[in-house]
């Protein structure tokens, strides 16, 4: 009974999964947020997760939208073997009257959307030029600037709008081109329904960034567009050759101002938006030395392309070593605008003990909707460095378990002198056995593991005093070209000569300038930063075949011997 009871609420769990992922992430767009009084717009409902929907309840939108149709499609992906699938159901809606018209809160898919407003305008009579305002041509493009004026670099958006009454079987609507202009296209085409002169016209839409490169007075000349009609009308229409027809839009100019006196001297950034901010690191602050610290700095703006963000960089830090790991940068459209993100990661190896900072970063920006300076800021960190954990471990020497022989062979032959010796015979017997078990595992063990025994017996040794065996169980590391081996093997040999030397940081920091830091430097580099590093084992031998070079005590060692990684520098 039990198990029949388990088995239904299992299945009704099974049953309610679907609504539930759907509920978890719903979200309703408009194609276009600004509209003139007669225009269609698209309300886009949108569900991860998959499964059958069904069109929201739309009376909540009467009062100010007619609802001229819907439609829907689900798309899937599949993104590093993980599959995941997005329904969505577009809503056609035309616009009763101007103003700014709020699509309230709908219920689908088992969640709620969040309202939108839609900003609404009166047809002016202006709208359009000549014929087309009339409503008397059949095809006809518009071209629009918003804003009309910008700052160099500053996104602005060039619309283009083919009009068409007409059936068309063929055409091409060229892009703009203009030199001094960046004009990428933002997403893809928008279709939709407009009124010009008392009359119904379909509509494409392209939207592009327009990026000003130069300041000044820059016009983008017209855009054409070339294709052929037909009169469905006419029973003759499928066997003739269709009409051409030809628009071409008007040229638009646009006034580029240079960046403002009051802008940084660095970087010039002007966006909508912009956040910096570096994650990453343990809860409780506290770090060990050679452990290396994971940090993620990040820097995203709205209305700028990534490549016109600065490179992200970490300055040299008093007792740790920055290792940085490959960035990872792109664009994407959010609307009408471009977002580009940076994102650097970096491994802090710290290099001895007491306190490390990462200090305050800084990026100086231009608002371009507020029409003044900000700064982004990275508050400065601090975490507290505790010493290494010491040695590594290192495989038990197989003395100590040759000298336990006599002990268990005497054990084993004590006379019985109570009525007990039947126990003290087992007890003898059972430890004999185990510890033939533990020497066959130590002997399996070093049979798959010859180079970790090496480096173990080697450095039982060195702490003897045997720098000479180190030495060559480090050679031979060599050349297996292990890094992991490699560094247990050096750090070992290492403390055989200079017992306080407690990580590889402090090793380098202890050599003279030359080979030997920068060979320890590219090892650590392989090891945290994932980097490659060709003949690696061939570099430590030669560097290391006569012995340490160990530096004067008056020598100084500078704080990094990498070179700078990026030109450009964040100002703390």
């Amino acid at each position: 009974m039990k198990l029949r009871v388990l088995m239904f609420l299992l299945c009704g769990f099974a049953l309610f999964w679907p609504v539930a992922s759907l509920a978890a992430d719903v979200q309703a767009t408009l194609d276009r947020q600004h509209v003139t009084l007669g225009e269609t717009v698209t309300l886009n409902l949108r569900a991860n997760g998959g499964g059958m929907v069904s069109v929201p309840d739309l009376h909540a939108l009467s009062q100010d939208f007619a609802v001229l149709g819907s439609s829907s499609n689900t798309s899937i992906s599949i993104i590093n073997g993980q599959r995941t699938s997005q329904v969505t159901v577009g809503v056609a809606l035309r616009p009763l009257h101007a103003g700014t018209l709020r699509i309230p809160s709908l219920s689908f898919a088992g969640g709620a959307t969040t309202p939108i407003d839609l900003e609404v305008v009166q047809a002016t009579a202006d709208a359009g030029t000549g014929a087309a305002a009339t409503g008397q041509k059949d095809v006809f493009v518009e071209a629009t600037i918003d804003p009309a004026s910008a700052y160099v670099g500053q996104q602005m958006v060039y619309t283009v709008r083919l009009f068409f009454a007409t059936d068309l079987t063929s055409g091409a609507l060229e892009d703009p081109q203009v030199t001094g202009v960046d004009l990428p296209r933002l997403g893809g085409e928008i279709n939709y329904q407009a009124e010009r002169g008392g009359r119904r016209y379909n509509v494409i839409e392209r939207r592009y960034a327009a990026i000003p490169q130069r300041e000044g007075h820059i016009q983008i000349p017209s855009v054409a567009f070339q294709g052929e009609s037909v009169n469905m009308a006419n029973p003759d229409a499928f066997f003739g050759n269709g009409t051409p027809v030809t628009a071409a839009s008007p040229a638009v100019d646009i006034d580029v101002r240079a960046a403002p006196a009051q802008a940084s001297q660095g970087a010039w950034l002007p966006a909508r938006a912009l956040s910096l901010s570096l994650d990453g690191g343990p809860a409780h602050g506290d770090l060990h030395v050679g452990e290396p610290l994971n940090v993620v700095m990040s820097v995203q703006a709205t209305g700028l392309p990534y490549e016109a963000l600065p490179s992200l960089s970490m300055p040299s830090l008093d007792g740790a070593t920055v290792y940085p790991d490959k960035p990872v940068n792109g664009t994407r459209v959010e609307g009408q605008w471009l977002v580009g993100q940076r994102q650097q990661g970096f491994a802090v190896v710290p290099n001895r003990a007491g306190t490390l900072t990462i200090p305050e970063t800084t990026l100086t920006w231009w608002n371009v909707v507020e029409n003044h300076a900000e700064t982004a800021r990275v508050p400065a960190r601090t975490f507290n460095v505790l010493p290494g954990a010491g040695t590594p471990p290192s495989a038990p020497p197989p003395v100590a378990a040759a000298n336990a022989v006599p002990a268990v062979a005497a054990a084993s032959q004590t006379p019985a002198a109570t009525g007990e010796s039947g126990i003290w015979r087992t007890v003898a017997v059972v430890s004999l056995g185990l510890w033939v078990l533990s020497l066959l595992a130590w002997f399996l063990w070093r049979r798959r593991h010859p180079a970790s025994a090496r480096i173990a017996g080697a450095h039982t040794e060195g702490v003897a005093g045997s720098a000479s065996r180190l030495r060559t169980a480090f050679l031979a590391e060599a050349r297996d070209n292990d890094a992991g081996r490699m560094a247990i093997a050096l750090l070992a040999w290492a403390r055989a000569e200079r017992p306080s030397l407690q990580n590889l940081g402090e090793l380098a920091q202890a050599l003279s300038a030359g080979l030997q830091p920068e060979a320890i430097d590219a090892l650590q580099r392989k090891r945290y930063a994932g980097a490659e590093e060709a003949n690696l084992g061939q570099r430590f031998a030669a560097a290391f075949k006569d012995g340490f070079a160990w530096q004067p005590a008056t020598e100084t060692k500078d704080a990094s011997p990498l070179p700078p990684l990026y030109p450009f520098k964040l100002r703390r």
